[in-house]
């Protein structure tokens, strides 16, 4: 007899939000590896991010750590570039956990996400059976389809101010998970560049929190490396702090011990 997929298929890090706790998440842009699921696991990270909207790696690549990430017990997130299944459909049959979609403002948008990430009646997801969450093995249709789409984690990020302005409707959308703070395009969008401790960010972020507090959503903090901030935030209610990227991760702790060698007396 099979064994149940429900213990099989396991998604940590909507586990950690669904407990109240705080999430930590860094994102993978340059390393294209595998060992870099298990070096994120052994750090502590919940999720990886893999992001395919700033960066040029193939979905081949997206794959193989998936893949990696699944034996190490890691949850990866794809950040598509677009919402199409040639995205979509591909890193979830990769073995992705879940999507995070970039430049979410209406819940058509919102709609169109979930109706790619979930299988039905949720969604329109097709299956092609054979898939790395399910350890390639076959299961009934009914049960492949309640698991996944359980365990699948689907992000929207509110990154722009039409978004922000209808952040309530988008919220409304049945099989959204969660929302993403962009910081930095947010403050693009709003004029104030790189400010992430004005008061409109401040203030796009109590709201954004309201309202996913209202539909049982979950908030993150992206683009943020002011841990005082960060701190401030997760106090109103934010939930996922995506901590950096591989590159900032290597190049800040990189530069510290350069200084540190520099300092030293002779």
């Amino acid at each position: 007899m099979a064994e149940p997929l429900r213990n099989i298929v396991k998604n940590a890090f909507k586990e950690k939000l669904a407990a109240g706790k705080v999430a930590s998440t860094m994102t993978v842009r340059m390393v294209g590896g595998v060992e870099i699921a298990r070096i994120a696991k052994s750090c502590g990270f919940d999720a990886m991010y893999l992001d395919l909207q700033h960066s040029v790696m193939s979905l081949e690549t997206v794959g193989q750590i998936c893949v990696a990430a699944l034996d190490a017990g890691i949850a990866t997130i794809v950040r598509v570039p677009t919402y199409g299944p040639e995205y979509v459909l591909r890193v979830l049959d990769g073995g992705a956990m879940g999507i995070l979609a970039p430049h979410v403002e209406s819940a058509a948008d919102a709609e169109h996400i979930v109706k790619q990430c979930r299988f039905p009646p949720f969604g329109e997801r097709s299956t092609g059976g054979g898939l790395p969450q399910l350890q390639y093995r076959n299961y009934p249709q009914a049960e492949l389809f309640e698991v996944l789409n359980e365990m699948t984690t689907v992000m929207v990020q509110i990154e722009t101010p039409e978004g922000l302005k209808r952040v309530e409707e988008i919220a409304a959308v049945k099989g959204i998970d969660a929302f993403m703070v962009g910081a930095n395009d947010l403050c693009a969008g709003l004029g104030i560049p790189g400010q992430h401790g004005h008061k409109l960010v401040r203030d796009a972020y109590a709201r954004v929190i309201e309202v996913a507090n209202k539909h049982g959503k979950y908030v993150g903090i992206g683009g943020i490396s002011d841990r005082g901030l960060i701190a401030e935030y997760v106090k109103l209610g934010a939930r996922i702090v995506a901590t950096g990227t591989d590159l900032g991760i290597l190049m800040e702790t990189g530069a510290e011990r350069a200084r540190f060698v520099q300092g030293l007396p002779i």
